[in-house]
């Protein structure tokens, strides 16, 4: 049960937590940011000119607790949440660039931004057309049928986080164009559609951020899955950096208590809570209130499963991840999957090659216990579903890549092996070619009908 005196849990365990307010830093407030005033003005340029074309937002918490200011601007978290120089082509930036030193107004940076925005892949494996088909054949913006078992619903409310990473492929979503938005205030509808798909097990609220949202917002979307006619919804998971990026959430927020009973009711009624926590380094793991987040939400039934990409210049390491997974066994949090960064955005400032990515995967995988081997990777979540690298082999005198789907558009291919050309600067499936002569992969005919038909997804209805 919840025990809802937690400062004072805490104070007997020797840590001061106390309430802060919540204070965030955007685009347009970037030069107010004093811990910035120890970069010189070339970078800080450099992160006002970024900053124009993808999104920034950062608060208080994260600039103070988190970032070791002696050590940017090579600190993980710093490279975590602020613009970096080469998350544009020189091209963009150099243009973008020329704006900012000759004052051009904001209509203009924008028209610039729109443009850059537009060829960076904004909608990875078809984020908008996943949206449902509804009885009456509107499409329903903010839930996706991906995978027959789960369904994935996006609350206009939680359409922002406490504040936003540099690699994040639903970037999109934050840049103020509407076109690029996908989401949903419609429970009712959403609770038509889980009524009428049986086979649906899992629902995860995702966003954004849903944990962005107060509790009396949450409510409606999870109480009714309580009453009778959801049976067959047996997972409550959440996807959210909240534990990093603002644990206060959990712990001294307004409503911290009222978001821990909703959830804590969701447990007793039944239903398996699961927070799918993103994290990418350990460091964002080190705070006392941090911890407290983790532990208020343990003791309430919900269980926190890790998940996040491999990132060049943040944890492109063996060690980095070891270590991650090592000291969130310690802390009761399951790993679940390391993600290679998605094909959109700044991937070309962030990604690692396939290869590489497997070589870091395995050398974290021989550094931690068996508790922390529960994490899958590397993980391309690509078009047809979840592929996983699951190493390199040499078959009949041919250098391949062993790739499986961990999750598939049908579910049919799920933990069917399939080779790939062995590539070492490969940094995507779609720069796969299929191994031993072949000249398709076994799933790109059927991908390519559902493509046509406008259904990314079989059911087996």
């Amino acid at each position: 049960m919840l025990t809802f005196n937690s400062l004072e849990g805490a104070a007997a365990r020797g840590q001061v937590l106390h309430p802060r307010r919540f204070q965030v830093f955007t685009e347009r407030q970037i030069d107010r940011i004093d811990r910035l005033k120890s970069l010189s003005e070339e970078q800080r340029f450099a992160m006002q000119v970024v900053a124009s074309v993808m999104p920034f937002r950062v608060n208080q918490y994260v600039i103070d607790e988190l970032i070791d200011w002696r050590k940017a601007p090579e600190d993980p978290i710093f490279q975590l949440t602020f613009p970096q120089r080469g998350m544009l082509c020189d091209e963009d930036f150099d243009r973008m660039a020329e704006l900012h030193r000759r004052g051009a107004d904001r209509k203009e940076i924008q028209a610039l931004a729109q443009e850059i925005r537009q060829r960076l892949n904004p909608h990875p494996a078809g984020q908008i057309a996943l949206n449902v088909p509804l009885e009456d054949g509107r499409r329903l913006d903010g839930l996706q049928h991906k995978y027959r078992e789960t369904v994935l619903f996006f609350p206009t409310q939680g359409q922002t986080c406490h504040a936003y990473c540099t690699f994040c492929f639903r970037w999109a979503q934050f840049v103020g164009d509407k076109e690029l938005k996908f989401a949903s205030n419609e429970a009712d509808v959403l609770h038509r559609y889980l009524r009428r798909h049986t086979q649906v097990t899992d629902l995860l609220l995702t966003g954004g951020d849903p944990m962005i949202m107060k509790t009396k917002n949450m409510q409606p979307y999870l109480t009714p899955l309580l009453g009778p006619g959801f049976e067959h919804v047996k997972t409550i998971r959440i996807g959210t950096k909240s534990l990093t990026f603002w644990p206060y959430r959990f712990v001294t927020d307004d409503d911290a208590d009222d978001m821990l009973r909703l959830l804590e009711r969701m447990v007793e009624g039944g239903k398996h809570v699961a927070i799918m926590a993103h994290y990418n380094h350990a460091q964002e793991l080190s705070t006392d209130i941090a911890r407290e987040a983790i532990r208020r939400l343990r003791d309430v039934g919900v269980e926190i499963r890790s998940q996040g990409p491999l990132l060049r210049h943040i944890n492109d390491d063996a060690q980095t991840w070891s270590g991650l997974w090592s000291t969130q066994v310690s802390l009761g949090i399951i790993p679940y999957y390391m993600f290679v960064e998605r094909d959109t955005g700044a991937q070309h400032h962030f990604e690692v090659p396939l290869a590489r990515a497997w070589e870091i995967y395995r050398g974290a995988m021989q550094r931690v216990s068996g508790l922390g081997r529960t994490a899958r990777g590397p993980s391309m979540s690509a078009a047809p579903g979840k592929v996983e690298i699951q190493g390199v082999a040499e078959i009949h005198g041919e250098k391949v890549f062993v790739l499986r789907f961990i999750q598939g558009r049908n579910a049919d291919w799920v933990q069917r092996p399939f080779f790939a050309k062995y590539d070492p600067e490969a940094t995507w499936l779609d720069h796969l070619q299929p191994a031993f002569g072949e000249d398709r992969f076994f799933f790109e005919d059927e991908l390519e009908a559902m493509r046509e038909r406008r259904v990314l997804t079989l059911d087996n209805r």
